[in-house]
């Protein structure tokens, strides 16, 4: 039987034909307010169709992957579900990933097309992005001087003919999502199309979503599910790589014209919100609910968020990564009345029970290949350890980094199970802990420290905005160094804030004797949620600016 990913698409036109799919922003009215322009569930069917018939007219074939290079809107949708139609791969890189990783990864990819805005064919061009294998190339707009065709060259090419959907199988390979390369090189997750279906239906059924919801997504890929979930999608205008620098008065007037029910964001852009919402008054009074991922959401925004929404509104964590999502999840109200103290006091962060159908484990911590499960060590509750986990959404493999995969994977009674790069537990409730990435643990002679616990209770501090635990070289032996960004209102600042924060790590076993604090102008972070610490680029900060050797 077929499996794929684009046949929701199909039904919801047959079932709703002019239900609304897409909202996308279309400029400003005379009055000042936003226009729209919107496209039902049979205009997205049938454009999606007639760009599926004319790329297999152009040349493209099943199996063949495409880097797609489209920003968010109408075009982006139904070129997205044109290639999972067709049975083509689309291969999606964040833009703001760099030169040196795009290179990297598209070469990786190994795409025989490219589809892309003209800002991406001209960076193409000049830089030489997959020069080996491409073969076709489509622009969305100009063509100018790269060759090939546009989109509408390519629409009128399918412009008749039959619907098109390829019938693909469970384990036929659907696309290659790039990791955000927040902590180390971006690697292309192999999608199958049976792991977007289960997405689907678990986060359907974890979330409570409706028939008719309205979503408003500021994480592009995450719409992509809307169809299935019938959501219509509502796109804001904003640049998608810097979610901190959303403008949160556009995403209420989105809010209020579209009676949003959904709303998803990197705990960046919710801080960007709750700081505007809160002093000016805000309200998103139909919101019902809001999905935060990337990284831990602190206390404080979710607490600014609650005066935001609705009463019986919260905003759900849900836990996981690019190679298997969700793992868990938690609620704000559940964070705000019971985990946080526990949270403030070293414990890590809660990020809830894993759902129907996801088993979590937590084995002894490991930097090697662990390529069948008895050569893991099971740890009991309470002790803290590497996350490995298992799900019908759980992926098998990164394209073309076969290293890569046998050091994330573990074969497990025929079952590949994912190491998660994490480090957390379980505590005697059978509630996840997130303790930090494994990679960045701080090693001292006799203990080991993790991030997350350690730096929960330094962001309890009013001055910091937040913190970064690195291990820096002194005399040949490692240091505990936590790195410090101050808020514009910081209350205390210099030396008697280092004295404060000497004080209160001797307050607790976690950061007892840590001693050595660094206020830095501005955290690097990743590109995709603008919310992961770059850990990695402050620990060389933070060994040249102390000099140590």
């Amino acid at each position: 039987m077929a499996c794929n990913i684009a046949a929701f698409l199909p039904e919801q036109a047959r079932r709703q034909p002019d239900a609304l799919a897409l909202v996308v922003p279309a400029g400003r009215g005379k009055d000042g307010r936003r226009s729209y322009r919107t496209c039902s569930n049979r205009q997205l069917d049938d454009r999606s169709d007639r760009i599926a018939r004319g790329l297999l007219a152009y040349g493209l074939c099943r199996g063949d992957r495409a880097v797609l290079m489209v920003t968010p809107g109408e075009s982006f949708f139904a070129l997205t579900f044109a290639l999972f139609k067709a049975g083509i791969v689309p291969v999606l890189v964040d833009p703001g990933l760099g030169i040196a990783q795009l290179d990297q990864c598209i070469g990786e990819a190994e795409p025989i097309a490219f589809i892309g805005v003209a800002k991406a064919h001209l960076a193409r061009a000049l830089l030489g992005w997959g020069r080996h294998t491409l073969q076709i190339l489509v622009s969305v707009d100009s063509v100018l001087g790269w060759g090939g065709a546009t989109l509408a060259e390519i629409e009128a090419l399918g412009e008749t003919g039959d619907p098109v959907l390829a019938d693909t199988g469970p384990d036929d390979l659907a696309a290659v999502l790039f990791t955000s390369g927040s902590t180390g090189p971006a690697k292309g997750v192999e999608y199958l199309h049976r792991h977007f279906v289960a997405q689907v239906e678990c986060i359907r059924a974890m979330y409570g979503i409706e028939p008719g919801e309205i979503d408003l997504p500021t994480f592009p890929l995450f719409a992509l599910f809307d169809p299935a979930l019938d959501m219509t999608t509502v796109v804001p205008s904003m640049d998608f790589t810097r979610p901190a620098g959303v403008d949160p008065a556009m995403l209420a007037e989105l809010i209020d014209d579209w009676r949003v029910t959904n709303v998803f964001g990197s705990p960046a852009l919710l801080a960007t919100v709750a700081a505007h919402g809160v002093p000016n008054g805000v309200r998103w009074p139909t919101v019902r609910r809001v999905l935060s991922a990337g990284a831990p959401v602190p206390w404080r925004v979710l607490d600014a968020m609650h005066r935001i929404l609705p009463a019986d509104a919260q905003v759900f964590t849900p836990y996981g990564a690019t190679e298997s999502l969700p793992v868990a999840s938690i609620g704000s109200r559940e964070v705000l009345a019971h985990t946080r103290q526990r949270t403030e006091a070293g414990g890590g962060v809660c990020v809830g029970r894993p759902p129907e159908g996801v088993q979590v484990r937590v084995i002894a911590i490991d930097d090697g290949p662990l390529p069948t499960w008895d050569r893991a060590s099971e740890l009991r509750a309470g002790e803290i350890g590497e996350l490995c986990v298992y799900s019908p959404t759980t992926t098998r493999a990164y394209f073309g980094r076969p290293n890569a995969t046998a050091l994330a994977k573990i074969d497990r009674d025929g079952q590949t199970w994912h190491r998660m790069g994490d480090v957390g537990y379980f505590d005697d409730q059978g509630q996840l802990w997130y303790c930090g990435r494994k990679g960045h643990r701080v090693e001292l002679s006799g203990r080991t420290l993790h991030t997350a616990p350690v730096e929960e209770i330094f962001n309890t501090h009013a001055s910091l905005r937040r913190s970064a635990l690195v291990g820096v070289l002194r005399s040949g032996r490692v240091v505990p160094v936590v790195c410090i960004e101050l808020r514009p209102d910081a209350p205390v600042r210099g030396k008697p804030l280092a004295a404060d924060l000497a004080a209160l790590a001797d307050r607790h076993d976690t950061t007892c004797g840590i001693d050595t604090f660094l206020e830095h102008p501005g955290f690097p972070v990743d590109v995709r949620h603008n919310a992961k610490i770059g850990r990695e680029k402050l620990a060389v900060w933070a060994q040249a600016r102390l000099g140590w050797r």
